[in-house]
């Protein structure tokens, strides 16, 4: 008599024979065990679905048989666009891919690689720009959107030789380490104080019905909160912002 694994008697089939654990059909047809039973299943499932995904028709078989009967289709990439973008006062004519980020136009086909690409998610602000003034995350946005705007780097700031009143300040504040970030954080604290100028509010302001509000230290780290720094120069960065908003 067959016995199981522990000793005890195996089960009989509906033929009244003992079988082993792993020979159990459970009146599957066909002849399968269980186990073979589930694994065409899945196999076929998982065929249908890509052949289906795929828009193609391929028989079931097929793909249990081989694999290779899969038809995968690959896209084609759209075409490049010429591009016309406004960047620190200059105009510049580019042509990329529809898709590419404001941040790889400025870096990858503009030389402009102050703009630092740091999480590329829009979560540390390394990226920042100012575009008609306004500071946004460049990785976060295509490109294209931005023909007909106004668009500053880090590099548009300066007047010639004569470093904006901001890159000044972060210099004679000591406002960075090692600089990955700086580039982001300048532009930031100037879009930051020109939004404060404009009467935008934060969520520390203590009195909405102001028509601006007062740049107080606790309103300058709120404002700057999505600028990140991991060297930890926050210290500097406030007492830069500080001096240049006269507070």
């Amino acid at each position: 008599m067959k016995k199981s694994k522990d000793g005890s008697p195996a089960p009989k089939g509906p033929d009244g024979a003992a079988h082993g654990n792993s020979q159990i059909d459970d009146g599957v047809p066909g002849g399968q065990t269980r186990r073979e039973f589930i694994a065409t299943a899945a196999a076929v499932g998982a065929g249908l679905a890509l052949t289906g995904g795929l828009g193609e028709h391929t028989e079931a078989a097929e793909v249990v048989n081989d694999p290779s009967a899969v038809k995968v289709q690959v896209p084609t990439p759209p075409t490049s666009v010429a591009v016309e973008l406004h960047v620190n006062d200059k105009v510049e004519m580019v042509k990329i891919d529809p898709r590419t980020s404001l941040l790889d136009a400025l870096r990858e086909y503009m030389g402009l690689t102050g703009s630092k690409k740091g999480c590329d998610h829009g979560q540390c602000g390394a990226c920042t720009v100012l575009v008609d003034g306004k500071r946004i995350n460049s990785c976060l946005t295509f490109a294209v959107m931005y023909q007909g705007k106004k668009i500053t780097t880090i590099e548009g700031l300066t007047d010639g030789d004569v470093l904006h009143p901001m890159q000044a300040a972060f210099v004679k504040y000591d406002g960075f380490q090692c600089g990955y970030c700086t580039p982001g954080q300048i532009c930031s604290a100037v879009g930051m104080l020109n939004e404060a100028k404009a009467g935008c509010m934060s969520a520390v302001t203590p009195d909405l019905s102001c028509a601006t509000a007062q740049l107080t230290e606790a309103e300058i780290r709120e404002r700057m909160s999505g600028n990140l720094c991991r060297c930890g120069a926050y210290p500097g960065i406030v007492e830069a912002i500080k001096s240049v908003a006269g507070v």
